[in-house]
């Protein structure tokens, strides 16, 4: 296991507490980085069943549980051949402990699938379900030493595939090629699930394509998320290729200037949507008001995107700054029609400033 398991055991212990004073019998865990965040392991197809009280317990398929156990602090571990047993096993854990209240992760991640959700409905129901997202992201929101030093880490992972993608952007060079050639650094230096994003054309998010390519004269936007025992660290670059235009060179400069405001004005205390307000502001002066995407920051750690995103969960934008949130500033790019312009960095907030990690 990556990690002392008093770590991961405070983390169930600290969740239990949530449930109960809540009035929350019990949870079921599906989404893999949560599962990590509580066994202290990445695993396939994530079950992780944690009481109220007691001892949490995971499932695994049929020959994983010793591996399993060797890997992670806890104990309980079952073994299953078919689904119908592992179903069959959280039904039967909420009835024999009188369950009557269930947590479930209303997300989008891989496993918090819509099916599992209709299935357990089905499967109990007289068992009333509520969403615990936000008790486990308000935990995984703040993070402790050991979760820095991993983030720290991934920041550089990344700073040595962004040098790469620097040598490889070449006119003529393929999007998917560019991503490759940085993949394979992130990966030789320990990033077991790296994310490249590569763009040649105004594409906000940009999974690369194999038939778009470097212009003679343009720019290359690279995103990327490097990880380190599951944390990740997240940075981002334009590159201008030739002589792209007038245009672009105004971008860039604006989007320097909003960043070093966005990094003055993001401090604790402060709420998100405060800072979002002077950047839309700033943006608007500049002449560039409608080629910016609100949301400037979101938080870092177990997934490259994570609460505080405000991005795409309007009401997060009111959160506060708080010490060891760990934050990528500025997300958005600037969106104009030679391409996506783009400079983010992952911070650590201290108590007197921002820790640069990228």
């Amino acid at each position: 296991m990556r990690g002392n398991p008093e770590i991961f055991k405070r983390r169930v212990e600290r969740f239990q507490e949530l449930l109960r004073e809540n009035g929350i019998d019990g949870a079921v865990i599906r989404t893999l980085s949560s599962f990590i965040y509580f066994t202290g392991t990445k695993w396939l197809r994530p079950s992780l069943l944690i009481p109220a009280e007691g001892e949490p317990i995971v499932y695994v398929v049929k020959g994983e549980g010793e591996l399993f156990k060797r890997r992670s602090w806890i104990e309980n571990v079952v073994e299953f051949q078919r689904v119908e047993e592992l179903m069959a096993g959280v039904v039967s854990w909420i009835r024999r402990n009188g369950m009557r209240k269930v947590g479930l992760e209303f997300g989008v991640e891989r496993d918090a699938y819509l099916i599992f959700f209709k299935l357990f409905q089905r499967l109990n129901p007289t068992v009333e379900i509520v969403d615990v997202l936000d008790l486990t992201m308000g935990l995984r929101m703040i993070k402790d030493d050991w979760e820095l030093d991993n983030i720290r880490k991934a920041g550089k992972i990344a700073r040595k595939g962004m040098k790469v993608a620097e040598e490889v952007i070449k006119p003529g060079k393929s999007e998917l090629e560019i991503a490759a050639e940085v993949v394979r650094e992130l990966m030789l230096n320990g990033s077991e699930d790296p994310k490249v994003y590569v763009s040649t054309t105004p594409r906000a998010h940009a999974e690369p394509f194999r038939d778009l390519r470097v212009p003679e004269n343009g720019v290359v936007t690279v995103v990327i998320g490097a990880d380190w025992n599951s944390y990740y660290a997240n940075m981002a670059r334009t590159f201008v290729v030739g002589e792209p235009g007038e245009r672009v060179r105004k971008a860039i400069e604006v989007k320097e200037e909003a960043r070093k405001i966005a990094l003055e004005e993001t401090k604790v205390g402060v709420a998100l949507n405060a800072v979002e307000k002077k950047l839309a502001n700033f943006f608007k002066e500049k002449g560039f008001g409608d080629a910016y995407i609100a949301g400037y920051t979101h938080g870092v750690g177990l997934l490259i995107e994570e609460p505080p995103i405000t991005t795409i969960v309007v009401p997060q934008r009111a959160v506060r700054v708080q010490e060891s949130m760990v934050l990528s500033i500025i997300h958005p790019p600037l969106m104009i029609p030679e391409g996506a312009i783009k400079h983010e960095d992952t911070y650590i907030v201290k108590k007197d400033g921002l820790e640069r990690v990228t």
